[in-house]
């Protein structure tokens, strides 16, 4: 029976963004398949995040592409966008926490997601939109923290799975909105 390695991969995501702490044995048994097995595909945990990683870009650039971005206000592009992200939230959420592993390293490819996070921050900024005292940077970091511990809320059963999306859009909206006394 041939593995289907995208599978192996979604359940690994799910177990480590439960347990970011797993061992390969755990996620192997959860995969349904042998602890040898998993390590012919992934040689260790690196390998397995390096993988999760890549599978996580995919998934945000796939919520960003159906987000249209550029059509309408930045903010409803916004609040698009998080319920895009939300099937992939605990993956986001692992990979975030697990990012701050690989010292300085950044791949390209979450360096192109920033990039587009970014644009649609600044496209709100010129627009008048959004407060312009806040970086475009910092309002991505922002973003990605609150999917993060809006997916844990959500895994912990503190948090509505429904009330996700308009949980972060109404905060980081509401600290992003530019004040009309400004």
């Amino acid at each position: 029976m041939a593995m289907d390695r995208e599978q192996v991969l979604r359940t690994a995501a799910a177990v480590l963004s439960r347990k970011s702490t797993a061992t390969m044995d755990e996620v192997a048994r959860a995969a349904g398949i042998g602890r040898a097995t998993l390590h012919r595909h992934f040689a260790g945990r690196d390998a397995l995040v390096r993988a999760l990683e890549a599978l996580g870009i995919r998934e945000l650039e796939g919520a960003l592409d159906r987000s249209r971005l550029d059509d309408g206000p930045a903010a409803d592009a916004l609040r698009r966008l998080i319920g895009e992200v939300q099937p992939a939230a605990d993956l986001l959420a692992f990979l975030y926490t697990e990012n701050q592993l690989f010292e300085g390293e950044v791949d390209e490819g979450w360096a192109r997601l920033d990039a587009r996070l970014s644009d649609l921050f600044r496209r709100g900024q010129e627009r008048g939109e959004f407060r312009i005292d806040l970086t475009p940077a910092w309002l991505t970091e922002a973003l990605y923290g609150l999917v993060g511990s809006g997916a844990w809320a959500v895994m912990d059963g503190r948090v509505a799975q429904k009330d996700f999306q308009y949980m972060i859009a109404e905060l980081l909206l509401g600290g992003a909105r530019r004040s009309v006394d400004t």
